[in-house]
């Protein structure tokens, strides 16, 4: 594995700044093991030896419902998937719910 220093910045292709393992252990209070566990589990995606910001968040909530409800990694990772997937759906009610409200706007006027 390549080490990277903790200040150093690195940015992917689409302008997202990436995060080192050994900074994603240290902002979440665990180790770069449990880190790269998380990845070889498939709990967070790593751009190669970097993570986004969106997976040190998800170690910290993953490491927050381990502590608080005792869950295991497999099943805090399953109460995030799904939280996720319930604002996706709440987002695509909330867009068809408006597209319905237009075209029976849109139906009223004629």
């Amino acid at each position: 594995m390549t080490e990277f220093s903790l200040s150093q910045v690195v940015v992917s292709q689409e302008g997202e700044q990436l995060y080192s393992f050994e900074y994603a252990a240290t902002v979440t209070k665990t180790s770069t093991t449990l880190v790269e566990s998380f990845a070889q589990l498939g709990l967070i995606e790593p751009v190669g030896v970097m993570l986004s910001r969106r997976d040190i968040t998800r170690i910290a909530q993953i490491q927050r419902l381990r502590h608080d409800l005792g869950l295991n990694l497999v099943g805090a990772a399953m109460v995030l998937d799904m939280a996720q997937e319930i604002a996706n759906l709440r987002t695509q009610n909330q867009a068809y719910q408006s597209l319905l409200d237009t075209m029976l706007d849109i139906k009223t006027q004629k």
